[in-house]
């Protein structure tokens, strides 16, 4: 079996709503107080304390108004609603620790690649390597119309325009600037050497740009790349792309299935199988003793919305659960939204898919003393060949609080979870390796014969 240290993200959003729907009405949780940046450097201090690897911010445009079809429990319960910019918050958690990597969510089907590939540059300047793109394509029909399209593009052409995205971008972070373009003699009066800028010209379907990358080469040039999904085409993108993957399953073996036919895929793309890290989304609460952890369960289900959870859900597969009975199985037309989930949960019921959102969601969850829920986390990892995990809060920031007093300390004692941060990128911190991309991946192909190692 792996012995290796078990990677842990926060998973969070720039909002009151984002996983556990209804948890905000508890009296111990902070989420109201998101637009505060205390709320926010507060979370990267405890975080830092408790040696995570990350905060990955996730992030949606458009608004959940598939269910009854309006926004009518979107805004009664906050479901991704009110929701900010995550960008916005890094440096100011990035200036208040010294290792917490951030993976910010941004929607490249509404980006422009030149100024946003400016914005992550500078980000990775200001955090001294520790910034993370979580690459979407977005599945909301709400914000497509919200930007002035018709309708949302078919779910590989939105792949599609992604590829080119991601090419554009490497040209501008990896191929515009020598490493040693930057010059800075102040005698000869020479910042940087203009022979070593290069300018793009990319000419595509989707994009054409012509001009130098804005930022000088970062610590770690092209950010880390995290990217979620699971359909065909979005393993081939992950092939191709990804650094860490999310991946979720209902239980290790078919996880395995489905890390294996990843790793797999980003072989056959010419890269190699530990190219890749692999993170599941899992829920945690943890008490001193098995029997305080089931009585905060049961206190937890007091505050939950399942149907919140639901009508998160049925953006999710662009369904309106609310026109099924309770036992009437769920059928549906193509959508434009989430395929593999779509799929996944054809058949079932909204009773069903209601009893699986008891905690206003259907992330894995896991309850017990510190003891049993390291047991299960470690299962997962050995059992379904999985890096680590995201996180969720249920209570905020209790949730990450309980697990780094108690579940943290139970990892590292079984050798499992770090003692202390390596130096280093946010790269280096999850590969061991170096700052940069390896040569192998496709964004090489643009550094100048100079950059290349």
């Amino acid at each position: 079996m792996s012995q290796q240290h078990i990677l842990l993200n926060a998973f969070n959003m720039n909002c009151v709503g984002h996983i556990h729907h209804g948890m905000w009405t508890h009296p111990q949780d902070k989420s109201v107080d998101f637009n505060s940046l205390a709320y926010w450097t507060e979370l990267a201090q405890l975080l830092e304390r408790g040696l995570f690897d990350g905060l990955f911010i996730a992030d949606i445009l458009g608004v959940y108004d598939v269910y009854q079809q309006g926004i009518n429990l979107t805004a009664s319960e906050s479901i991704q609603l009110p929701v900010n910019d995550p960008l916005m918050l890094v440096s100011a958690m990035a200036g208040v620790t010294q290792h917490l990597g951030f993976g910010v969510t941004a929607n490249l089907s509404y980006e422009a690649p030149y100024p946003f590939a400016r914005r992550l540059s500078t980000l990775d300047h200001l955090t001294e390597g520790r910034i993370g793109w979580n690459i979407v394509t977005g599945y909301l029909d709400s914000a497509a119309r919200a930007v002035g399209q018709r309708e949302l593009l078919a779910h590989d052409r939105r792949y599609d325009q992604a590829d080119e995205f991601l090419d554009v971008s490497y040209q501008l972070w990896e191929g515009s600037w020598q490493d040693d373009a930057l010059v800075v003699d102040r005698q000869r009066r020479l910042y940087a050497d203009a022979q070593k800028i290069h300018h793009i010209n990319h000419q595509g379907e989707f994009y054409q740009v012509q001009g130098y990358h804005l930022s000088s080469p970062s610590p770690q040039r092209t950010p880390l790349l995290f990217q979620a999904g699971s359909s065909p085409r979005g393993i081939q993108f992950a092939a191709r792309h990804a650094e860490c993957s999310f991946v979720n399953a209902s239980s290790p073996a078919l996880m395995r299935q489905q890390t294996q036919r990843l790793r797999q895929a980003a072989v056959d793309a010419g890269r190699r199988a530990d190219d890749l890290r692999i993170f599941m989304g899992v829920s945690v609460i943890v008490a001193p003793s098995e029997r305080e952890a089931q009585e905060k369960h049961r206190s937890y289900l007091e505050y939950a919305s399942p149907e919140a959870g639901i009508a998160h859900f049925s953006s999710s597969i662009g369904l309106d659960l609310a026109a099924f009975g309770l036992d009437e199985p769920i059928t549906s037309d193509d959508t434009r939204a989430i395929e593999s989930v779509s799929k996944a949960y054809s058949g079932w019921t909204r009773r069903r898919l209601l009893e699986q959102h008891a905690m206003g969601s259907r992330y894995p969850l896991i309850v017990g003393n510190p003891s049993q829920v390291a047991d299960q986390l470690i299962h997962w990892i050995d059992e379904g060949d999985i890096d680590g995990f995201n996180l969720t809060r249920i209570l905020n920031p209790q949730s990450y609080r309980d697990f780094i007093d108690l579940v943290v300390p139970e990892l590292q004692q079984r050798g499992r979870f770090k003692t202390a941060y390596q130096p280093g990128s946010l790269r280096k911190k999850i590969f061991q390796q170096q700052d940069r991309l390896p040569d192998r991946h496709p964004a090489a192909q643009w550094r100048p014969a100079a950059n290349r190692r």
